[in-house]
């Protein structure tokens, strides 16, 4: 794979475009490397169709008319990785303590392959051993019995279907509990909390078919050609016809500066790369606040000027009038700052946001897409606030082509919110669990990650369910914290590889193997469907038909359809058994708890293209405090929390073009040229100058906050790379020991991982 330097400056850069020829090379090294096997390819070539498996990567639409082959690299990846021929039977590990295990990298840990048999941690010889299912089951209930039930965790990643994260959250209540936290918590929380306070919806209000008639797109920290590569599809097609493309972000990443189609085979031959990006701004870390102010503020330079001159107006002065609250102390903020201050704050010049307010000001439909690094800060929720606020002041929410579009990380992380898992009351079914399963719902709510976390630190949390995931090595704080995980009288894992949260066994643990979504799962009633939400609130149905990788995996509903049965008092309302066997019970209890958007669940989620469940922002009924969509009036201009360090550098985080969350397909980050080790940072060839280093030069990074306590990686080679000054660039999930717990948006308690205040140390 070709990587070079720009002669210029010695910045390391790849020398392609995204998708191409790497693309492919990107999935056939994954496909040698799990040895997957022709299955996998009748797998993939059905992903996200109808009648097929819908893909465990990213939430992106599956479109009612597919192209041929409706899968990206990162969702190829995905699938071949979860159906490789490599098996960790408990013969594997036999000879292997979890100490030893835990010192594998996460990519060699997954390399052992699927888990096969039921697992239980032996501590006197700090081993896993085979045990059988009705022992594990029967073990749990009795520990969970004998927990007060407000001390356990029931967390769960995005994986697991509708049906399974139903019942998941029925189980906690009727447990007794509220203590639901999900990967959301870690992502994109910040917009089902911030997003609501300003529109009324936690969710995004755009449909596919927007991206068919927006002329301008407000595109903000979110890397498509990694994270959600089928989103260029329609981005190159909406640039092909004229709509421009505005970025803001601390990298320059290549899905949104030029990107050619694996599957237009003459772009793939002779023709050249389409150009995505109109404008492209490096803003500094948090940076994004002053620089949608600057934005905000041309605009309404340019609709001054426009309403002097008798021409037409840029305000859509109806829809403020009719549909929005607070504009007047949003523009008294706007008038009361100063360019010198925006740009200080931004870390961009006033030309350039307002060229970026020229291209707002001359396009009828604009979206705005964002992604962690607008919600990863203490600020984030003031951050998405500013864009809801620069497209309300167009009217570009309520209409087509125009809207507010969060591209969401995990599969059905946004669907497992809305059948219940939230650790809040208020968003519970509380009324319907009452009438459907004659459930009386605890009263206190539970905790987020971050909650979950400080229980763990004072010790007021004592068991933890994980329904998939790798939450101890995705959470911030890693000394305090792991010390701390390791103490839990129970830790129990619903998954389907070893991975590192694993090696953290409490006192009694478990490892409960499960189905993937593309193998079959065989119940009473034959090969059972699920169902997923996309993050445009599509419904879809996922069969698998690949044979499973070993005859005692279960599925993810089975397991907890199990644990529930062994661990809860007898209901006559509560049918186990008949819910395991028939998925379709579930969808029906499904849609008798929300009957408005989950009616004839069984029948719809057939459709192609999935149903839509509706979202009452996108026809402008705003269920805000005030009834309508909310202006906010920023008190900060920087979504970092601690913006005057002394050492004046800012980390962010990120994921690299061969990872998935903390699943690590290879070392290859293919689209910003870097190869090989994963401990390194990247800062600006002027940054690199300015403090006397070298490329490679190993240094240290430690986090700049007076807390007494001491954060620190050691061992990062430096390499220079186009950056914004004073901003340093390193791996998740390596630099998380850098975040503190405390350092978290100030309304989701997301945590703030994507400009944490740093020193280096040579």
């Amino acid at each position: 794979m070709t990587k070079r330097k720009s002669p210029s400056n010695g910045v390391i850069r790849y020398a392609h475009a995204a998708g191409g020829w790497g693309s492919l090379q990107g999935i056939t090294r994954t496909e040698l490397s799990q040895r997957a096997g022709p299955g996998a390819l009748d797998t993939l070539r059905l992903q996200n169709k109808p009648d097929g498996t819908m893909c465990t990567s990213c939430a992106w639409v599956k479109p009612a008319q597919p192209h041929p082959f409706e899968f990206c690299e990162n969702g190829a990846k995905a699938t071949l990785w979860d159906l490789t021929t490599a098996r960790c039977t408990p013969e594997t590990i036999a000879d292997r303590t979890v100490s030893e295990l835990a010192r594998l990298d996460a990519h060699d840990l997954e390399l052992l392959g699927r888990v096969t048999e039921p697992l239980r941690y032996d501590s006197a010889a700090d081993r896993y051993v085979r045990t059988s299912w009705s022992e594990a089951f029967d073990a749990i209930a009795a520990k969970l019995r004998a927990l007060d039930p407000k001390s356990v965790t029931f967390y769960a990643s995005g994986k697991a279907g509708l049906e399974a994260s139903y019942l998941y959250a029925a189980f906690a209540r009727m447990y007794g509990h509220n203590n639901l936290p999900d990967s959301s918590n870690m992502c994109h929380e910040t917009t089902s909390v911030g997003l609501k306070k300003v529109t009324g919806s936690s969710v995004g209000t755009c449909q596919l078919d927007d991206f068919e008639h927006c002329d301008a797109i407000f595109y903000l920290g979110q890397n498509p050609g990694t994270n959600s590569p089928r989103i260029l599809h329609p981005l190159q097609a909406a640039v092909k016809r004229g709509c421009k493309i505005v970025v803001f972000n601390p990298l320059k990443e290549k899905g949104l500066l030029e990107f050619v189609n694996p599957q237009n085979p003459l772009q793939m031959t002779v023709g050249k790369p389409t150009q995505m990006s109109h404008l492209y701004l490096q803003v500094r870390p948090g940076g994004d606040i002053a620089a949608l102010m600057g934005v905000c503020k041309n605009v309404f330079e340019r609709d001054a000027a426009a309403k002097a001159a008798g021409r037409a107006r840029i305000l859509d002065e109806d829809f403020i009038a009719q549909h929005t609250d607070g504009f007047d102390a949003f523009r008294a903020k706007l008038d009361a700052t100063g360019w010198d201050e925006l740009e200080t704050q931004s870390g961009l010049t006033r030309a350039e946001m307002e060229e970026a307010g020229k291209i707002y000001a001359t396009a009828k439909n604009v979206i705005g897409i964002y992604g962690m690094g607008l919600t990863q800060h203490v600020h984030g929720s003031q951050a998405i606030g500013l864009l809801v606020n620069l497209l309300l002041i167009g009217g570009n929410i309520g209409r087509q082509g125009a809207g507010c579009s969060p591209i969401r990380g995990h599969s059905n992380v946004q669907g497992q919110r809305t059948v219940g898992i939230t650790e809040k009351v208020k968003l519970a079914p509380v009324d319907k669990y009452r009438e459907v399963l004659g459930l009386e719902t605890p009263q206190e709510d539970g905790h987020t990650t971050v909650e979950f976390l400080e229980a763990l630190l004072d010790g007021s949390n004592k068991g933890y369910i994980g329904l998939g995931g790798n939450l101890a090595m995705a959470v911030p704080d890693h000394e305090r914290v792991h010390k701390a995980w390791r103490e839990m009288e129970m830790t129990v894992h619903i998954a389907t590889k070893l991975n590192h949260s694993h090696m953290m066994p409490g006192k009694t643990s478990w490892i409960l193997p499960c189905l993937v979504r593309a193998e079959e799962d065989m119940q009473v009633t034959g090969n059972q469907w699920v169902s997923i939400e996309d993050s445009f609130s599509h419904i879809y149905g996922s069969k698998g038909r690949r044979t499973p990788a070993s005859e005692h995996l279960l599925s993810e509903t089975a397991i907890i359809c199990e644990l529930a049965k062994a661990t809860l008092p007898a209901n006559p309302r509560w049918t186990w058994d008949a819910w395991r066997g028939d998925y379709g019970k579930i969808r029906d209890l499904i849609a008798r708890t929300y009957p408005d958007e989950f009616h004839d669940m069984n029948t719809r989620m057939h459709e192609p293209g999935g149903f839509y469940r509706g979202n009452a922002a996108r026809e402008r009924i705003w269920k805000t405090e005030s009834g309508k969509a909310e202006f906010t009036d920023p008190d900060v201009l920087n979504a970092c929390g601690v913006t005057d360090n002394a050492g004046g550098l800012h980390l962010v985080t990120l994921r690299s073009n061969d990872q998935f969350n903390t699943t690590i397909y290879g070392h290859s980050d293919r689209l910003r040229g870097l190869e090989g080790s994963r401990m390194i940072v990247l800062l600006s060839p002027g940054e690199i100058h300015r403090r006397g280093l070298r490329e490679d030069q190993i240094v240290s990074l430690e986090t700049e906050i007076d807390d007494g306590i001491v954060r620190r990686v050691e061992g990062l080679a430096v390499k220079p790379y186009d950056l914004p000054a004073a901003t340093v660039v390193g791996y998740f999930p390596e630099l998380n020991p850098l975040v503190p717990l405390e350092y978290h948006d100030k309304l989701s308690k997301t945590p703030a991982s994507k400009g944490v205040p740093v020193r280096l140390i040579a």
